[in-house]
């Protein structure tokens, strides 16, 4: 049985220097670039898993693409993770809405679809309609394609569609792992 919960609200706060994630937890942000294709985003992160993360917000693909500087003992075998849903772009305040499916990237390797039967419960329990659920699947299958088309690989995939990543160069070194604190 899977749980079924609304579509994820988050919103990024340019001028403001903010992310407000779907609990209402206000963070800051570090750093906004704002490119005619997306929007990137970088900031500490206050997790047990993670120190902080870094995001491209891509409106046209429907996607998010996230690299999470994990703490050592909770690395993960991937190089992306991928959110898709929609992304309304407002002057100061951008907003996204989570449509339940992710993709992990391991590049070079294979892209993962996840959460198929959160996207499916969701539509029978009436909270996406039928056309953001289509939509949501439709976007899945075009960067699952596109990237097994550039050896499963994010950026090559963005980049022959005009899309150019670049990532931070300073991520701050982590401090102790919330689970190692004592």
């Amino acid at each position: 049985m899977v749980h079924v919960h609304k579509p994820k609200v988050e919103y990024f706060d340019i001028e403001a220097r903010t992310n407000t994630d779907p609990k209402g937890f206000v963070r800051e942000v570090e750093q906004y670039r704002v490119e005619p294709w997306g929007l990137y985003m970088a900031r500490t992160a206050d997790h047990h898993a993670f120190h902080y993360l870094e995001s491209w917000l891509i409106p046209t693909l429907g996607l998010r693409a996230t690299i999470f500087h994990y703490y050592p003992e909770h690395r993960r075998d991937q190089n992306f993770y991928v959110d898709l849903g929609e992304f309304t772009i407002g002057p100061t305040v951008w907003k996204s809405v989570d449509h339940y499916l992710d993709l992990v990237v391991r590049s070079g390797r294979d892209v993962e679809l996840l959460d198929l039967d959160e996207l499916l419960e969701a539509r029978t329990a009436g909270l996406i309609t039928t056309e953001e659920a289509h939509k949501a699947i439709e976007q899945a299958f075009v960067a699952v394609d596109g990237m097994a088309s550039h050896d499963h690989r994010l950026e090559p995939w963005l980049e022959s569609r005009g899309i150019a990543l670049t990532w931070s160069t300073e991520v701050p070194a982590p401090p102790r792992s919330p689970a190692t604190k004592g």
